[in-house]
């Protein structure tokens, strides 16, 4: 991997990324010191999380009170307490935020109906503001209680603080300027040139292909002048993007074809299964159950299924409940394995023509893919991707942990390290907005 080179600022700045993604989120950061090679660091604690030692992110959700003040976010938010608390207060949820920011493109009109909507009386701009807020107290009390003289150390670099703040492939000028305003109105920068100027934005894909090289993922891969793939499938949209390499240095790249998003990320893989559910018991007196299913097959089923042809099972009841024509004994539902692969398969089939696409139109041959974020840990996801493209020539691979951590790392990479030197010339004014200054 490439040697990071020694910091050649005239003082002392903080850098923070924010990967606010469609259902979690997560924060990287770098002290930087003049004539130190930086570090990158993750924030792995949070308030309210279940884990000592913490993990690196949080879900992306906000609970509002009536009045529309902010009540409970990120693991506060799914807290073992917090179903009472909505019920007895009247709470409105905010979950999937991120996607009200899409572009309305004809690619993207199949969401609207799938997304929740906002709380009363709030715009994504503003939900995306109050979470950025959240984000950044997050990662002054992590500082403050990780770095020695941490409180003196975060105070002294309030106002020397560059922001880099991470969106899905193809999201330019119009949902930069959305996520310029909600930093602004979180209070991340001052409104003014000089604060407006400490902003910047780096697409998914991009962020992952600089984790990808800092973790040493891509040194055999790009030998030859070969190009790579990076795939960056979370949770809600998939990102592709095509390098390869420029200099023999290993610090230098360029996109070779027109990187791509789709909304085929893991929440949808989830929504297919919850219309089978609808339709599977409807008329049942399992109905009431379907959202309870629904959530055990997000956090267990889907994650597990390997096998289409081993039946899978979601536990969400009592060993009372019983159905044999429904499946269902002993409180857990029996689904055929055939049926789970259906609910991954608009997913898999987008994802799988996108890579033929790249392919097709790349400027280098593609000779390796690579699978990061969180939808990346599904071993179906993987195994069926390898089995398809192995045989073509190309090797598919994932980091064996952190894929989760992929994108607010890489963001920081990006800002530390710019391996990017050319992008596809797809659009020339999205060439110089992806360049990411504010």
């Amino acid at each position: 991997m490439p040697t990071r080179v020694p910091y050649n600022g005239a003082y002392r700045k903080l850098i923070l990324a924010f990967d606010i993604g469609t259902t979690f989120s997560g924060i990287s950061y770098s002290i930087l010191d003049p004539g130190e090679i930086p570090v990158i660091r993750g924030v792995t604690s949070y308030p309210a999380q279940e884990h000592v030692g913490g993990d690196s992110k949080i879900p992306t959700i906000i609970y509002y009170d009536r009045d529309g003040r902010v009540q409970a976010v990120g693991a506060e938010a799914i807290r073992e307490n917090i179903d009472e608390l909505v019920e007895d207060e009247g709470w409105m949820k905010a979950e999937w935020f991120k996607l009200h920011l899409r572009p309305r493109t004809t690619s993207a009109a199949h969401v609207s109906e799938k997304i929740p909507p906002l709380p009363r009386g709030k715009t994504a701009v503003d939900v995306f503001a109050d979470f950025l807020q959240y984000l950044h107290k997050c990662a002054q009390s992590y500082i403050e209680e990780t770095h020695a003289n941490g409180p003196e150390l975060w105070c002294s670099l309030e106002d020397r603080t560059d922001f880099v703040l991470t969106h899905p492939n193809g999201w330019e000028g119009g949902q930069q300027g959305l996520m310029r305003k909600a930093a602004l109105m979180a209070g991340l920068v001052p409104d003014t040139e000089a604060g407006r100027a400490r902003l910047s934005f780096v697409t998914e894909g991009e962020a992952s292909l600089h984790f990808c090289i800092q973790s040493g993922l891509t040194t055999e891969a790009i030998k030859n002048g070969k190009g790579i793939l990076i795939i960056d499938a979370g949770g809600g949209t998939v990102d592709i993007s095509a390098y390869k390499k420029t200099s023999d240095s290993g610090r230098s790249y360029e996109e070779i074809a027109a990187p791509q998003c789709h909304f085929q990320g893991s929440i949808f893989v989830t929504k297919n299964a919850e219309a089978y559910l609808n339709d599977l018991l409807q008329g049942s007196k399992f109905v009431a159950d379907i959202p309870n299913m629904t959530d055990r097959f997000d956090k267990t089923t889907k994650l597990r299924f390997v096998n289409s042809e081993e039946p899978q099972y979601i536990k969400f009841g009592t060993p009372r409940d019983k159905d044999l024509s429904l499946n269902i004994r002993s409180g857990q539902l029996r689904l055929p394995g055939a049926e789970v692969a259906k609910f991954f398969e608009p997913s898999i089939r987008c994802i799988t023509k996108s890579i033929d696409d790249q392919c097709n139109s790349s400027e280098a041959q593609i000779s390796s893919v690579f699978l990061v974020g969180g939808f990346a840990s599904s071993n179906w996801l993987f195994n069926t991707l390898k089995n398809t493209f192995t045989p073509q020539g190309m090797d598919v691979s994932r980091p064996n942990s952190h894929t989760n951590k992929a994108v607010a790392d890489g963001a920081v990479s990006f800002y530390i390290d710019h391996f990017v030197e050319t992008r596809s010339t797809w659009l020339a004014e999205a060439k110089y907005l992806r360049l990411g200054t504010a």
